[in-house]
């Protein structure tokens, strides 16, 4: 993606070194827990958040060159999505507001709770911001197998996707939902979130090439991504087998569908995951 010497967001907020405890999860079954339901911000983060204890953090935060050209970038795809979005609402007689992103290093408190880097990037309904621990980004390459800058940018636009959901009021209608269905029946509804989130992602990034930024093999970084995340793929990693009526953002396969479609297409329209009776 080309990105250096464009405009940054003004929508940064810089916690890095301002963590003071950090997330108790009880090991690594704890955080593969974590990843598995916060994952791009599925649901409601307190649901989780509020119910981890936390431990006093004496680590301290240097920013080294990679984490300043990842800021950097993070700021660009932010832009971006600002002038994507503000222009797509403008269209269909809205207003957008623009979310503000949340760069910690280690812990973070955010409206939904204390956050620890174990639970990935995620988008807080209840604050209208999106946090990201930086580190996260070679998590994406080493854990996840999905390197490139466009790989990362995909989990920012997912991320914003959340926030999109909550301005068009698809967030507040998933917690009305939430209040009277089972566990099992919601994680159902949790999915066409998350897929949707994933097609709002794909919207950005065609008018990300319509405005020549992207270079050749952005789309399978991104793709790459999407599939990485997939539940069966990180359930299939963590356990060995899958568990489809636990899966809460959909399969690999889902994942990369939802996205590429809205690159497709590049409209709201055609993003209706929660109508559509095959995704």
């Amino acid at each position: 993606m080309e990105w250096k010497g464009r405009r940054g967001s003004k929508n940064i907020e810089d916690r890095r070194g301002m963590g003071g405890k950090t997330i108790v999860g009880g090991g690594i079954g704890g955080i593969v827990i974590l990843l598995l339901v916060m994952f791009f911000g599925g649901g409601d983060p307190g649901d989780i958040l509020n119910n981890l204890t936390t431990a006093p953090s004496n680590t301290e935060y240097v920013e080294t060159e990679q984490d300043k050209e990842l800021a950097d970038f993070v700021s660009v795809v932010l832009a971006d999505t600002e002038d994507v979005w503000t222009a797509i609402f403008q269209q269909e007689g809205m207003e957008y507001r623009e979310p503000i992103l949340v760069l910690y290093s280690g812990s973070v408190q955010s409206a939904c709770g204390m956050a620890g880097a174990a639970v990935g990037p995620f988008y807080c309904p209840s604050d209208e911001k999106l946090y990201i621990d930086l580190s996260f980004y070679d998590e994406l390459q080493t854990q996840f197998k999905a390197p490139g800058d466009f790989a990362m940018a995909y989990v920012i636009a997912h991320e914003v996707g959340h926030h999109v959901q909550k301005l068009l009021g698809i967030s507040d209608e998933m917690n009305k939902i939430r209040s009277r269905v089972s566990e099992e029946e919601y994680n159902k509804y949790s999915v066409r979130l998350e897929l949707q989130a994933d097609y709002l992602a794909g919207v950005w990034a065609h008018h990300a090439q319509g405005m020549g930024v992207l270079e050749e093999g952005d789309l399978d970084e991104a793709l790459t991504a999407a599939s990485a995340v997939g539940d069966d793929t990180i359930q299939k990693r963590a356990r060995g087998y899958v568990v489809p009526e636990s899966f809460t953002h959909g399969t690999s396969e889902q994942r990369k569908k939802w996205f590429y479609r809205g690159f497709e297409a590049g409209n709201l329209e055609e993003g209706d995951t929660f109508s559509a009776s095959d995704l």
